[in-house]
């Protein structure tokens, strides 16, 4: 059976993040979390994979306690387990940092629940916007990487052995390669699944298995929070909202609108060149 991890992150809803004005930090106060949208991607490309072979899924989050909402929203999917990794001791981790916990994390579940074939993540999460965190998690697990899956065209689990295509700036690559995998998933992969009834009772009712520094005795102190995140964000602030004149047209037929169009067209042109002359 293969054994599929879903790496997912609860973020700020991109659409109700305010800054402030002051600071020009981020106003997080009364801001709903939702789970990065490339990550449910992600996810629902691991329960495609699990209805068609059987697969097990196990999702993990490292965060504070309130991400247990966005693992719950993941169990009322479909997925089997989930895990959240979250202590004091992690918080103000940067990418760095955070692939390094994640990656003891899957060796752990590795060891809880049996070796892990692929590893999904998000192409990036809306807060951070790196894109970093799934290739760092390859490395540190020294396994192959495919980034930028907009499909996933076989997993063959007797070869072991994962076809996809990656979608690049100027076309369509198409990519073989062995198990164990991370993927890296786009919002193009797929349609995300609607939780089912069942699945909602059993969410309401399931406690994700929780894990802190303690769980990792031999975890380096160093590299996890802000002793190993070397990143440091040396200025932040909001761009200038400018204003921009513009014309209305009234035209009593779209032929004549568009000659008008034309007209100012090329007044603006014939005065860009007359500038530039």
């Amino acid at each position: 059976m293969l054994h599929i991890v879903v790496c997912i992150k609860q973020v700020p809803d991109s659409r109700e993040i305010r800054i402030d004005p002051k600071n020009n930090t981020l106003i997080r106060q009364g801001v709903p979390s939702i789970v990065n949208f490339y990550d449910m991607h992600g996810l629902e490309e691991a329960l495609r994979i699990k209805d068609e072979t059987g697969a097990r899924v196990t999702v993990v989050t490292m965060g504070p306690p309130p991400a247990e909402k966005g693992l719950k929203e993941c169990i009322s999917l479909g997925a089997d387990d989930a895990v959240l990794v979250t202590d004091r001791g992690f918080a103000g981790a940067d990418t760095l940092a955070t692939s390094y916990v994640v990656a003891r994390t899957i060796r752990k579940i590795a060891e809880t629940w049996g070796p892990v074939d692929i590893v999904f993540c998000g192409k990036q999460t809306l807060d951070g916007d790196t894109g970093q965190v799934g290739p760092g998690v390859a490395c540190r697990l020294d396994l192959e990487q495919l980034t930028y899956v907009n499909k996933v065209v076989d997993v063959d689990e007797q070869n072991r052995k994962v076809r996809v295509h990656r979608l690049l700036e100027d076309g369509i690559e198409v990519v073989e390669t062995s198990m164990p995998v991370l993927i890296t998933a786009l919002k193009e992969l797929n349609k995300v699944r609607r939780a089912s009834l069942p699945g909602m009772i059993r969410a309401a009712r399931y406690k994700p298995t929780v894990w802190t520094t303690a769980d990792f005795p031999d975890l380096e102190r160093a590299k996890i929070g802000l002793k190993g995140s070397p990143t440091i964000v040396a200025k932040t602030w909001v761009p200038e909202v400018k204003a921009v004149k513009t014309n209305m047209i009234a035209y009593d037929s779209p032929e004549a609108g568009a000659a008008q169009l034309a007209d100012q067209l090329m007044s603006k042109e014939m005065q860009t060149l007359l500038d530039w002359a």
